[in-house]
């Protein structure tokens, strides 16, 4: 690790055996941890504790600071905790026509943001843009470790590279954006499904941080489900895990874009809230205030679409019986318009025999998405 003068790490990533990942991991999700706690979640000996902390305050990693009294001896135990001034990371979400990229700190908090338009949405043109946007972020002096990009669509491993198979909103197929990105930039580079990214994001430093089992939902343009099972991030065959998009609700509903009647994404999805609104003139937010002033076709839009958002719920419930769901997206108007709906739904299709699981909605900002994306990142680094 080189250091400038005011302290700053200007070296790449260290190399740290297993242990002292974990080591770190732990700190970075749970905050600052006496030793002795360490050694236990790890299950290390004394000696192995000794070397590991010298390793991650040599490579500045971590940093000593504050003591807290050991229940059982009543003696000091000295804290390890997260240096706020050592690596960064860069995330960034592409969208079919914006690319939002951020600066975060190791935990992940956003330091610097910044986002504009795709002017051209060809695969090279946005390996460009990230790249100059990399030289941006990059400036304030602090390395930049590793980039994760994480985008709607199907990010498969392909004979040892991760490749992305599809982006509908990009028009992508069988693109290496791990490889050209990496070309460029001579770090560690990772791109993953937005959702999934999103999840991880939930599970080390959201909402489910102390949780080894969730659901992730998101509502809006699309669907998007992410899983977390014994403490796994959970990745199907074809890079995602839950394709509930296309779930029938009602076989006499409107069709969907693939023909389907009657399916979730027939009533749940932006567009198909618009269509079912039967108000042609109007974009989804035009539908949006139509229903909260009382206009009785938008009104119906949105509580079949809220029927249609607790019958996914509740069939997750169902399915995997998760400690808590996460419902997110820019579609939460629904939760909001039609929040009877999507109880009465969740009511009729859930297992009367278990328990409820909390449902947490949390607020939408397309730059939580990007810093989904740093999270990936750090997760590649630590071998997650």
């Amino acid at each position: 690790m080189t250091l400038s003068a005011e302290g700053q790490v200007l070296g790449g990533w260290p190399d740290l055996n297993r242990a002292e990942r974990s080591a770190l991991r732990e700190v970075l999700v749970h905050g600052p941890l006496p030793r002795t706690e360490i050694a236990r979640r790890l299950g290390l000996s004394r000696a192995s504790l000794t070397r590991m902390a010298r390793t991650l305050l040599d490579e500045g990693l971590v940093a000593e600071g504050g003591v807290e009294m050991r229940a059982r001896t009543g003696r000091p135990s000295e804290l390890l905790r997260s240096r706020d001034d050592s690596f960064r990371l860069m995330g960034v979400k592409l969208t079919g026509d914006t690319v939002y990229a951020v600066l975060t700190d190791l935990r992940a908090r956003v330091l610097a943001s910044v986002s504009e338009p795709i002017e051209n949405p060809e695969f090279s043109a946005v390996v460009a843009q990230v790249t100059r946007l990399h030289g941006s972020l990059a400036a304030s002096g602090t390395a930049i470790v590793a980039l994760g990009v994480c985008l709607a669509g199907d990010i498969v491993t392909e004979a040892g590279r991760r490749m992305v198979a599809s982006s509908p909103y990009l028009g992508w197929v069988d693109v290496d954006l791990v490889g050209a990105l990496t070309a460029r930039l001579a770090i560690p580079v990772v791109a993953e499904n937005d959702v999934r990214a999103l999840t991880a994001l939930e599970h080390w430093f959201g909402a489910a941080v102390d949780l080894s089992s969730f659901a992730l939902v998101t509502v809006g343009a699309g669907l998007g489900f992410g899983f977390v099972i014994g403490g796994r991030v959970l990745t199907g065959n074809q890079g995602r895990a839950g394709r509930l998009d296309h779930l029938r609700i009602d076989p006499d509903g409107p069709p969907c874009g693939l023909g389907h009647r009657g399916c979730a994404s027939s009533y749940l999805t932006s567009g198909s809230i618009v269509l079912n609104a039967g108000r042609p003139d109007l974009d989804y937010d035009g539908v949006v205030r139509a229903a909260r002033a009382g206009e009785p076709g938008p009104v119906q839009a949105f509580r079949d679409a809220g029927y249609a958002l607790g019958t996914l719920l509740a069939t997750v419930a169902n399915v995997i019986d998760p400690e808590a769901i996460i419902l997110t997206g820019d579609g939460l108007a629904v939760v909001e318009i039609a929040r009877d709906a999507v109880d009465e739904a969740i009511a009729l299709v859930r297992d009367p025999a278990d328990a409820e699981t909390p449902l947490e909605i949390q607020g939408f900002g397309f730059a939580e998405w990007a810093r989904a994306g740093a999270v990936t990142a750090l997760r590649e680094l630590l071998g997650d």
